[in-house]
C-alpha cells in the first residue's frame, strides 16, 4: 500500500500547486474587445487585481482599491480559496509524516492516524476550491445569459479550469490516502483477535493442576461406585 500512498502524496501536491496557481491567477473572468486583430483589448479580472492587455502584448493591472468595497462573492472566493491553500499545505505536511516509507511518525497504527487525517486535509481542501470556483463560474454565467444585465459581460477564464483540476486532484489524493490505512487498522484487528482468543486458551489450560491438563476428546475414567465392586464380589462368591 505504500505505492498508493505515494500515488496519492504526489495526486495531492499536484492539486495544491493548481489551487495555488489559480488563487493567485488573474484570469478568473475575461472578455476581448476587439475590431480587428491588432487592435484586440483584452479585459481580466482575478481575485486580488483588474487586469488589461493588448495584442502587443501590455498588460496593466491594478488591485481592487478596498475589500469592503467588493461584492459578496468575491469576498467569498478569496476565504475559500485561501482555506483551501492551507488545509492542502498542512495535508502535505502531514502526509510526508503519515507515509509508510518515511523513517518519522512512530508505530504504524500512529502513522495510519496521521496519514488519514492528512487525507481529510486534501478532501476539505478539494471541496472549498470546488465550492469557490463554482460560486465564480455561477456568476459568470448567470450575468452572460441574463437579457436585463446591460454592463459588460464576462467569459470563463483559465483559473477557474486550473481550480476546478486541482480540487479534483486534492479530493483523489485524499480519498486514496484513506483507503490506503484500511489494512492498517483490519491487521491490527485481526492481531488483536488473536492475542486474545490465545491468551484465553492459555487461562483455560492453567485452570487445571500442572500435569493433569484437560486434552480435548479425552474420556473421562471409568467410575468405580462402590455398587459395582459388591455386585462383582458376590459373582465371584457363588462361582
Amino acid at each position: 500500500m505504500s505505492g498508493w500512498q505515494i500515488l496519492a502524496f504526489l495526486s495531492g501536491l499536484a492539486g495544491l500547486c493548481a489551487t495555488i496557481g489559480a488563487t493567485v491567477s488573474n484570469e478568473w473572468r475575461a472578455t476581448s474587445r476587439a475590431s480587428s486583430v491588432i487592435t484586440a483589448t483584452w479585459v481580466l479580472q482575478g481575485l486580488w487585481n483588474n487586469c488589461a492587455g493588448n495584442a502587443i502584448g501590455a498588460l496593466h493591472c491594478r488591485p481592487h482599491h478596498s475589500i469592503l468595497q467588493l461584492e459578496g462573492y468575491i469576498q467569498a472566493c478569496r476565504g475559500l480559496m485561501i482555506a483551501a491553500v492551507c488545509l492542502g499545505f498542512f495535508g502535505t505536511v502531514f502526509a510526508l509524516v503519515g507515509m509508510k516509507c518515511t523513517k518519522i511518525g512512530g508505530t504504524d497504527k500512529c502513522k495510519a492516524r496521521i496519514a488519514c487525517f492528512a487525507g481529510l486535509n486534501y478532501i476539505l481542501s478539494g471541496l472549498c476550491s470546488l465550492s469557490a470556483c463554482s460560486l465564480y463560474a455561477h456568476r459568470i454565467t448567470s450575468e452572460f445569459f441574463d437579457p436585463m444585465f446591460v454592463a459588460q459581460k464576462y467569459e470563463l477564464g483559465a483559473a477557474l479550469f486550473i481550480g476546478w483540476a486541482g480540487s479534483i486532484l486534492c479530493i483523489l489524493g485524499g480519498s486514496m490516502l484513506c483507503f490506503s490505512i484500511a489494512d492498517t487498522f483490519t491487521k491490527s484487528r485481526i492481531r488483536g483477535s488473536y492475542i486474545y482468543r490465545g491468551a484465553a486458551s492459555q487461562s483455560h489450560i492453567s485452570s487445571y493442576p500442572r500435569g493433569h491438563a484437560k486434552s480435548v476428546g479425552q474420556r473421562p475414567p471409568p467410575d468405580y461406585s462402590s455398587s459395582s465392586r459388591t455386585q462383582h464380589f458376590d459373582k465371584n462368591v457363588y462361582v
